[in-house]
């Protein structure tokens, strides 16, 4: 007498299983764990400690899973906060070390000379990176009305200019630095890299890097 052993095949995972949510993925798991059980050699059964593994490791899985949706959520949730507290700063003016756009009308600057200068240069650089000025500054952090003009004293040109503050003592350079300037801004923008705000002139800068706000 020949004993026949049903076999049972087992579906083979499609796009959509693969994509679809830990509870459908459980049940499939309960299903194919139930096959396994009926077709298992009657002459050399399956641990039950195998199932409860297979089951705790599945479960862990499927745990990680809903973690991982539910910090993606918060992180959503959180972005969106921060783009609503940023709509408030539209309009503002930001203060940041970044190109100036001139059109004419002064733009306060906020010099950082070094702590032993006797004597601040600003150097100004168009968007080329020709050299187009050199102006001797106040050796002080007060905020400074930067007219915008050239070594003859003509107004520049409307455009981005690229400023950098030299600090001297007694004619020995101490070094060069950025200097930070007001801008308003005209959006709010949020990417992979954080949120960064549009400033005139189209200015791009993150959010992270603005010191300081006013109102224009």
């Amino acid at each position: 007498m020949t004993i026949i052993t049903p076999t049972t095949s087992t579906p083979t995972p499609t796009a959509q299983s693969r994509t679809a949510s830990p509870s459908t993925d459980y049940t499939t798991f309960l299903k194919m764990l139930t096959v396994q059980m009926q077709n298992q050699d009657p002459l050399n059964p399956i641990d039950s400690a195998d199932y409860a593994v297979q089951l705790a490791t599945f479960s862990g899985v499927e745990q990680q899973m809903r973690t991982n949706d539910l910090l993606a959520d918060l992180g959503s949730q959180f972005g969106l906060l921060g783009m609503a507290q940023l709509a408030g700063w539209v309009g503002q003016e930001a203060r940041a070390a970044v190109p100036v756009w001139m059109d004419g009308s002064p733009v306060t600057l906020s010099p950082a000379p070094a702590a032993l200068a006797d004597e601040a240069v600003l150097v100004v650089h168009d968007s080329s990176g020709a050299l187009v000025s050199r102006e001797t500054l106040p050796v002080s952090t007060a905020p400074y009305q930067w007219l915008g003009a050239n070594a003859a004293g003509d107004p520049l040109p409307r455009g981005l200019y690229t400023l950098s503050l030299e600090s001297y003592n007694n004619g020995a350079l101490l070094g060069t630095t950025g200097v930070e300037s007001y801008a308003r801004i005209l959006e709010a923008q949020g990417g992979a890299n954080g949120t960064s705000l549009l400033l005139e002139g189209g200015v791009s800068v993150p959010a992270s890097a603005v010191t300081a706000l006013r109102m224009p």
